[in-house]
């Protein structure tokens, strides 16, 4: 199954973000905590050498626990501030603040050295598509400032939102690299909803999910749809459509619909607390 999606905006994007990089003092990137390494674009490594960095494992109420401890120990190793966030119900927003003034403590302490007073750090939020930026940024200010949606891709341009005297913020679209070395990253990223559905063979996508949760999450799956793991992905994917009622006319099963059922429940942690990636792998 080969996974790419690179579209042109992209690119003026990238661009458009090394202009804007000279104005920062802070990026924020947004990773998703199921997919902590897939999701994070090597580019912005390269962008923002130099700059002071945090990461936000967001969506962090979707993954396993255990692997989001894992994952932030793994990049304070390296050398990022990091904080666990689920944008949606504001958990770990508390903590933002007070880590970006950590962050950026050289920088505030280099103004008052040369007199400047009061000066807004100013942080890029930058991350992949459908990551939740757009939704980080609202709650994290309080109010509908950036646009969200539940589809990569909706932020076009960049805009800055003043949060309080002291951060201001520049909001960037999702962006990609133009191929991916490792299919398996596209397909994670695939997992995820990070990568438009409907570029995909979404029946085929499901059965790569069923076979991952079978190894790494056994029973999960028996606990959602009340149906046995016993067999092969298909014969999964099959009973899943037979409990749930995914049925053509004369009664066929309806396999592409119960393959979106399935990408539906994942996605919205009905399944389980799932993690794609382990640190134990690494």
């Amino acid at each position: 199954m080969n996974v790419q999606w690179y579209p042109g905006h992209m690119t003026k994007a990238k661009r458009q973000m090394q202009e804007d990089i000279k104005l920062i003092d802070l990026i924020i990137e947004l990773v998703d905590a199921r997919v902590p390494l897939s999701s994070r674009n090597p580019d912005i490594d390269e962008l923002g050498k130099n700059k002071s960095r945090l990461i936000l494992l967001n969506k962090a109420d979707l993954a396993d626990e255990r692997q989001n401890e894992a994952w932030k120990a793994y990049f304070q190793e390296k050398g990022f501030y990091v904080v666990k966030v689920d944008s949606r119900n504001g958990s770990g927003m508390k903590a933002i603040q007070n880590t970006i003034q950590e962050a950026c403590r050289e920088k505030t302490e280099r103004d008052r050295r040369r007199g400047i007073k009061n000066r807004p750090i100013r942080a890029m939020v930058v991350g992949i598509p459908n990551v939740g930026k757009s939704t980080f940024i609202n709650t994290f200010a309080g109010k509908a400032c950036a646009k969200t949606g539940n589809k990569p891709g909706v932020t076009k341009g960049k805009q800055w939102i003043r949060l309080n005297k002291g951060v201001e913020l520049l909001d960037t679209p999702g962006i990609l690299w133009p191929k991916f070395e490792d299919q398996e990253v596209g397909i994670r990223l695939a997992f995820v909803g990070s990568i438009k559905d409907n570029i995909l063979n979404m029946e085929e996508l499901a059965l790569k999910l069923i076979g991952y949760l079978q190894a790494q999450y056994p029973g999960v799956l028996a606990g959602r749809y009340h149906i046995s793991e016993e067999g092969t992905s298909v014969e999964i994917l099959e009973a899943i459509a037979r409990a749930r009622g995914c049925l053509k006319k004369g009664e066929e099963l309806d396999y592409a619909k119960a393959a979106l059922l399935l990408f539906d429940d994942f996605r919205a942690g009905k399944i389980g607390r799932i993690t794609l990636e382990w640190r134990s792998d690494k």
